[in-house]
């Protein structure tokens, strides 16, 4: 497959999934065409090696599994983790706003969002509505305007003159995006329509509640005069979350292999479907319910946190330490911190440059600069919880938690 395939694959699967639960139902259905059987969590298991097989959690986490011929206890598992959520602007539960005769609906700022881009975008609406069907039962479903519904309109540069060097924004008075005129509309009411719509089967009779998210409907593209580059909303960390499953995809079946995309990293991760929630740990105990062989499995395995790296920026490279500058199409990027900020260490480290030198791929490093605060990752969380050997690994990418972002189209290949 040639580099070019791939990333249009990648923006295929990527316009797909809208929001965490667009993005597990996408998953789902690639796991499904290539043999996986779904596990339900409040049933029995019963996993055998050589089989295939996936669970999700909350319609927005999930994890897969080869189940590989070599003894766990022996051999242990290849971990991926990465996450499906990225920063954008959620809807509020009373949503509707009526100001100088226009319809707007309130958002809250889901994690450490770039505000100013996401003015005068063409914005879509997706995510998980839970609707009374016409038996009287409530049902959950996804939907997806596929198409622009709102925006939030910048301020003309003649009201405000000091936009340029003095811009802020105030998220409560300066987000609410715009969907239409009058007061006689409501955004439950819009959603039962959209229900509808997408959904007829449901005969949804009202909305009980949701989860719904705003995106920017610009398709991903690759640019530059060579192509060398692709722009995208979610890259972090769909991104990783593609390759891991393309990953699993082709395992071998011999080396036991597991994928978990989890929910809610940024902000924090703290739930029952996030890596400090007990998913994953839950997942492996029921391979191996006896302590003794639980921890020998966890000693000899090994886990990727796999989550995009802070390309260095040639406008602004003094954000970087330029020993630790990471480079678009110049291979993948160990994170490191000496402050725990990042799972890696001596052992991981080397370990993964020594598969990157079998496969002739190059390595860089990102250390952020001493006298900056740094980031973390799902890998420090993960680690801690099981107690596995990991590394922090990603793709460089500019703009990072921007509503669009970029990273090399040579790099996730």
């Amino acid at each position: 497959m040639q580099k070019q395939e791939f990333s249009q694959e990648l923006l295929n699967f990527i316009e797909q999934s809208a929001t965490p639960f667009h993005a597990v139902k996408t998953m789902r259905q690639q796991l499904l065409a290539h043999g996986f059987s779904q596990l339900e969590e409040n049933q029995p298991w019963a996993m055998q090696p050589g089989g295939k097989y996936f669970t999700t959690r909350n319609g927005s986490s999930i994890i897969a599994f080869v189940y590989g011929e070599e003894p766990l206890t022996e051999q242990g598992i290849r971990m991926t983790g990465a996450h499906t959520d990225s920063p954008c602007l959620k809807v509020k539960p009373n949503a509707d706003i009526y100001q100088q005769g226009y319809w707007q609906v309130g958002v809250e700022v889901y994690g450490g969002v770039l505000l100013n881009p996401w003015f005068d975008r063409n914005l879509g609406l997706a995510g998980k509505v839970v609707v009374l069907d016409q038996q009287g039962q409530s049902v959950h479903c996804l939907v997806d305007t596929k198409e622009a519904v709102g925006m939030v309109p910048s301020l003309a540069i003649h009201l405000d003159r000091e936009a340029n060097s003095n811009r802020t924004v105030n998220p409560q008075n300066e987000l609410p995006v715009v969907l239409g005129m009058g007061e006689a509309q409501n955004f439950k009411s819009y959603l039962l329509d959209l229900v509808q719509q997408q959904q007829p089967a449901l005969g949804a009779q009202d909305v009980l509640d949701y989860e719904m998210s705003f995106y920017d409907t610009q398709p991903g593209a690759a640019y530059g005069v060579a192509k060398d580059f692709i722009a995208s909303a979610r890259l972090d960390n769909l991104l990783s979350c593609y390759v891991g499953l393309r990953a699993l995809l082709a395992a071998e079946g011999k080396q036991s292999a597991l994928l978990v995309c989890n929910d809610h990293e940024e902000v924090g991760s703290a739930s029952a479907c996030g890596a400090q929630g007990p998913m994953l740990e839950q997942f492996l105990q029921r391979l191996l319910p006896k302590p003794e062989d639980y921890a020998r499995m966890i000693a000899n395995s090994w886990f990727i946190s796999a989550d995009n790296a802070h390309a260095i920026h040639p406008n602004y490279a003094d954000k970087h330490d330029g020993r630790h500058g990471p480079v678009l199409n110049q291979g993948p990027v160990i994170k490191v911190n000496a402050n725990q900020r990042y799972a890696s260490n001596s052992e991981t480290q080397a370990m993964f440059r020594k598969l990157c030198q079998q496969h002739a791929i190059p390595v860089q490093n990102f250390v952020v600069r001493t006298d900056m605060g740094c980031g973390s990752t799902i890998g420090p969380i993960t680690a801690s919880n099981l107690g596995v050997k990991t590394i922090d690994v990603g793709a460089p990418t500019w703009a990072i938690h921007s509503i669009r972002e970029t990273a090399g189209t040579g790099d996730e290949w």
